[in-house]
């Protein structure tokens, strides 16, 4: 079975979650290029649809993602990456996961507390 990369203009959602404790931490895309990289290396690689350029999680942060298992959906066009994260967190802001903020009523907020400093990391306000 191959995975269908037909649907979103050469694309597939990839879903990254913690191979211990089940969190999903982000949500990026790849094309067949960063497919084949992460099946090969073991580190998951995406595809930057701002850049339209592959991108290597942790090449700036050193925050890398260790892959610990690929599967994917009936459909074939969405994967699931289960990970060993390497550093404190995953997401540019500061946090564990990118899905740090909450609704409460009308309004999201910021539910936890930041794990590293973006600043320091990336070299600038993120």
């Amino acid at each position: 079975m191959q995975l269908d990369f037909s649907k979103l203009d050469g694309l597939v959602p990839a879903i990254v979650q913690h191979a211990q404790t089940g969190r999903v931490l982000m949500l990026a895309f790849m094309n067949e290029e960063a497919f084949r990289a992460t099946a090969e290396t073991g580190y998951a690689t995406f595809y930057s649809r701002s850049r339209q350029q592959l991108w290597k999680k942790g090449e700036s942060s050193g925050h890398r993602l260790i892959v610990k298992d690929i599967a994917t959906d009936c459909d074939a066009d969405t994967v699931l990456l289960k990970v060993e994260p390497i550093g404190p967190g995953v997401c540019h802001e500061g946090y564990e996961s990118c899905f740090f903020r909450r609704l409460k009523g009308e309004e999201w907020i910021a539910a936890e507390t930041r794990t590293f400093d973006p600043a320091a990391v990336y070299g600038g306000a993120k």
